[in-house]
This record gives structure tokens, C-alpha cells and sequence, in this order.
């Protein structure tokens, strides 16, 4: 239990992280813990290479892409509050029906769940999924599966589907709109951090 405290009382404007993440003090403690231990050198900030020893990361196609949303506008560090507002966005969802409407949008709403999502897509940051970016993700999380033609297939219908604009790219509202009936509360959830 001193180990708790003790970590509680590091963490600064705990009563603020709480609030904006939804987060209990145990789920604080916890990713408190786990950023420490990514922490190598205790300077109080991960850097991408803090991220690239998490194994699941290294061995995931899209790896460099999720690190790289941890570190928007080219940062090149994170502290403990960045962090974990990120993975409040993976945070489960609760239906709360006495939630007052003019608050601000939960940092784990579906729309902030696809936002991250589409980020991981769209690597120029310029609002749009290009058919070049499209067709990189998906290389990378198909590799040999299929042939570069059936990889360009996919591609180009994928894009077909959700250009409703006909730009020949997939901005955020066509990308949240093709995704409209995908359960996003079980695939962009982590279930220990309920």
C-alpha cells in the first residue's frame, strides 16, 4: 500500500487526470508503473526508442505507426500525463445516460477512438488516407498473404467504397462513416483498463 501512495503522490494534478481521463487512482498507479518501467534512463519521459523495447510493438506491423501516435507534431518526448491521455482513448466505454450534454467529449468516445485510428493511416497528417498510404498499411499488415495485384485490388475498391466525395482519397468523416458498423468498443478497447 505504500508503493501505492507513494506513487500518487508523484503524479502531478491527480485529481485532473482523473477527471479528464475517466481513469480510477488504481489504473493511474498502474500506468504509472508500466511508464517507469518504459522510463530506462528516469528522466521522466519516454522517447521512441523508450517504446520500441515493447516487444508487442516491435513485432507488430504497424508498430512504428502506433509509436508515432504517441508522438504528435513530431515531439520527441512524453511525460506521464501525454501518456496517459493517449491510452485513455482505449479505455472502455460507458453508456451514461445522465451524462450532461454540453460536456466535453470523453478522450474514449468512438469518434476519438476512429480519430486514432485514422491517424495510424494518415501519415502526412494532411486529413486524407491517400491510395499510396492506404496501399502502405496495408502491405504492411498483409505482407505475403496476397499478390501486389490483389493488394492494389483492395486497395482501389476500398477507396472506391469510402470516397464518397470522389477525390480519390478517404478523409476522417468518410473513414468514420465506412466504419459506422463496426463494433470499435471491442477492437479499441483494452479490457484491464476498465
Amino acid at each position: 500500500m505504500g508503493s501505492y501512495s507513494s506513487h500518487l503522490s508523484k503524479i502531478e494534478d491527480l485529481q485532473g487526470i482523473i477527471q479528464e481521463t475517466g481513469f480510477t487512482k488504481a489504473h493511474i498507479c498502474r500506468l504509472y508503473d508500466r511508464f517507469e518501467e518504459l522510463d530506462k534512463s528516469n528522466k521522466g519521459s519516454l522517447s521512441r526508442e523508450d517504446f520500441q523495447q515493447i516487444g508487442e510493438l516491435a513485432v507488430n506491423p504497424l508498430g512504428d505507426r502506433i509509436i508515432n501516435a504517441f508522438f504528435p507534431n513530431e515531439k520527441q518526448s512524453l511525460d506521464f500525463r501525454s501518456f496517459i491521455r493517449i491510452l485513455a482513448c482505449f479505455r472502455p466505454t460507458v453508456k451514461n445516460k445522465l451524462a450532461d450534454p454540453n460536456a466535453p467529449e470523453p478522450i474514449n468516445s468512438r469518434n476519438n477512438k476512429l480519430r486514432f485510428a485514422f491517424q495510424l493511416y494518415d501519415l502526412d497528417r494532411d486529413g486524407k488516407i491517400s491510395r499510396e498510404e492506404l496501399i502502405q498499411v496495408l502491405r504492411m499488415m498483409l505482407e505475403a498473404q496476397v499478390t501486389d495485384d490483389q493488394l492494389e485490388s483492395i486497395t482501389d475498391r476500398t477507396i472506391q467504397e469510402a470516397d464518397l466525395d470522389g477525390d480519390g482519397a478517404i478523409s476522417f468523416e468518410e473513414f468514420r462513416m465506412s466504419l459506422e458498423n463496426i463494433n470499435l468498443e471491442h477492437k479499441m478497447s483494452i479490457r484491464f483498463l476498465q
